[in-house]
Formats: structure tokens, C-alpha cells, sequence
């Protein structure tokens, strides 16, 4: 039987909005994916941790985003492992639990751009294929990718979590920017985040 071949999509959800939902979809059939994990990140290592909504909160909106569309799941994965959330820890954790699934890694080009950074990034080059998205400002050389990286067409959406957070904190709509069932759970929630 051949293995599922599933993308991670990493990421703070903070809060999951519309250019999320929209990019996982396409790139599910970019890829040629079985799923695609959107993979709730407790403690990404480049974003300071009071930025961030509980867990709790994050995952629960990002499942509701995803709920009827079928290919897409929010994972809590993530949230049971050690913190910082390291990819490359990630993803031996994933192989080891999962050895039925092929896992793709998803990156926006402007983590591709400082790639060379990542926690043995060369480790992960080596063991898994990695599917590049185009991000505004971000410029990706096709012509120099590694052998299991490659660039998707898919499109650009300029939809940011911080907007979001900031239009809730001053009582403004958020309604075009985020999935309907995620609007009308944050609106039950009451709570005015700061941006």
C-alpha cells in the first residue's frame, strides 16, 4: 500500500484566517497531497511567546476553519512535544508515529529565504521534500533548488493574523477575513485581544 502523502503546514494560527484555508487547500492539489496537517505550533522559535493566543484557542478556531473541507486537519501534534517547536524534531516525531504517511513540508518563500537557519536544516533536505509557496517580497530561485524542493504556483493572499488581532481589539469586523464559523466563535468568545 502506498504511503499517504501528507503536507505539514506549520504555523501560529494566530488567529487561522481565510489566506490560510484558501493556501492549504491549493496546495493539497499543488503537491499532490493526500492531507494537508495545519500543524498549531505551541512556540514557533522565531516569534516571542506572549504574541501568541493560548493553545487552546489557536487549535480549536483552526478546526473549526477546516471542519467540512475535505483533505485539510488541524493538528495538535505539535502541541506534545518538547518547546521550542523545531521542524526537524517535528518531523522525526511525525516518521517515527506515522510510518504509513510521506510527509512534505510546506514553507512560504520568506522561510525558505533564511532557510540556512532553520535547526539541521541540512538533515531535513536530506530526509524529506519540502514544497516552497510564493510569499510577497520573497524571491525564490527556482534554477537552485535541492533535488527534493520545488516551487508551487499558487497565490498570494494578503490576509495577516496581526491585522486581524488588531481589528478585534478595536471592536471592528472581521467577518471578510476569516472563515464564517471562526468570526461567529470568536465573536462568542467576547474577548478583546491585544494586538
Amino acid at each position: 500500500m502506498n504511503p499517504l502523502r501528507t503536507g505539514i503546514f506549520g504555523g501560529s494560527f494566530n488567529p487561522v484566517h481565510n489566506g490560510h484555508v484558501t493556501l492549504a487547500a491549493r496546495l493539497l492539489r499543488a503537491a499532490k497531497l493526500d492531507e494537508v496537517w495545519l500543524m498549531v505550533t505551541p512556540q514557533n522559535p522565531w516569534k516571542r511567546r506572549e504574541e501568541l493566543w493560548d493553545d487552546d484557542t489557536r487549535l480549536s478556531l483552526t478546526k473549526l476553519a477546516v471542519k467540512d473541507i475535505p483533505g485539510l486537519v488541524a493538528s495538535d501534534y505539535e502541541m506534545h512535544l518538547p518547546k521550542p517547536s523545531y521542524t526537524w524534531n517535528t518531523l522525526q516525531a511525525l516518521s517515527r508515529d506515522y510510518p504509513d504517511r510521506r510527509f512534505t513540508l510546506l514553507v512560504g518563500g520568506d522561510n525558505w529565504e533564511r532557510f540556512n537557519d532553520w535547526y539541521e536544516h541540512d538533515k531535513i533536505l536530506a530526509n524529506y521534500d519540502i514544497a516552497i509557496y510564493p510569499r510577497r517580497g520573497s524571491t525564490v530561485d527556482k534554477e537552485s533548488l535541492p533535488p527534493r524542493v520545488r516551487l508551487l504556483r499558487t497565490p498570494l493572499i494578503d490576509i495577516s493574523s496581526t491585522e486581524i488581532r488588531s481589528r478585534i481589539a478595536q471592536g471592528l469586523p472581521i467577518d471578510h477575513l476569516v472563515p464564517p464559523k471562526v468570526a461567529e466563535a470568536i465573536s462568542r468568545m467576547g474577548i478583546l485581544w491585544n494586538s
